[in-house]
């Protein structure tokens, strides 16, 4: 039984154990996982020592680190710029394995007709934004939160009438994740695990709501972990506070990891 001197302070953080940079590969979702969530797509800011931060643990754990996104990989190279790392983008119908490898893309998007109608949800009122991504579409309606019991009542009416191209429909938060159902995070995981560098590492994942249970779900058979963020999710290990935590763990594993070199 531990007495009061060695019992943890009420706030301080009970993060996942450390990785290994040498067997480990490190998966990670982008908002609300690396960045705070921010009113709009657009609007999310990169600190400057992430990006330190990720450059070192890319070439630490010898390139084995990904971005694990819905945002097409053209908008994370933005974003992350000046780096340039291995990426799944679109919920799985894009990869990339390494900064020096040529991107890998499905040819199918979601028919005109269907992301037409989803635009036409903007239309309700000025503050839903619908991101069209191609193989996925995305509904935020952060702005307008009252607006949540239409904004689901829009996307299934659109979903009902959709009979010729099989969709799948994810709720996160504030945002309605539309994306062709054979496309997954879960999937493309998979699939990257199997090239090196990750090929024979155990993957290390950090996701923050439901788009992300498909990657939870390979883990086992990965002999990898999972952990989310801001709350529990089936199958995550642990869970972190907040994305700043998530930066916090990420920059002590660099630490670490020289102690053991």
């Amino acid at each position: 039984m531990q007495t009061p001197a060695t019992m943890p302070e009420p706030n301080e953080p009970q993060w996942p154990p450390p990785c290994d940079l040498d067997t480990d590969a490190l998966l990670l979702d982008v908002d609300g996982t690396l960045l705070d969530i921010a009113a709009t797509p657009t609007s999310v800011v990169v600190p400057q020592d992430l990006l330190a931060c990720l450059d070192e643990l890319h070439g630490r754990a010898g390139g084995a680190l990904a971005l694990v996104s819905g945002r097409p990989i053209g908008d994370l190279d933005r974003l992350f710029a000046p780096l340039r790392l291995p990426a799944i983008g679109s919920h799985g119908a894009q990869m990339r394995i390494a900064a020096d490898r040529a991107q890998l893309q499905s040819g199918e998007a979601i028919g005109e007709s269907v992301r037409h109608r989803f635009a036409l949800i903007e239309s309700v009122d000025p503050r839903i934004i619908v991101e069209d991504k191609g193989a996925s579409l995305a509904v935020h309606y952060r702005m307008a939160p009252h607006r949540e019991g239409l904004v689901k009542e829009q996307v299934a009416a659109i979903i009902d009438l959709t009979a010729s191209q099989p969709l799948q429909v994810m709720y996160g938060k504030a945002v309605i994740e539309v994306t062709l159902a054979n496309f997954s995070k879960g999937g493309a995981v998979r699939e990257l695990m199997k090239a090196p560098p990750f090929a024979d590492r155990r993957p290390v994942f950090i996701g923050d709501d439901s788009t992300d249970e498909t990657v939870l779900a390979v883990l086992p058979a990965l002999r990898g972990r999972g952990y989310s963020v801001e709350r529990a999710i089936a199958g995550a290990s642990g869970v972190f506070a907040s994305p700043h935590e998530v930066r916090c763990w990420l920059a002590g594993l660099i630490g670490q990891n020289r102690k053991h070199q």
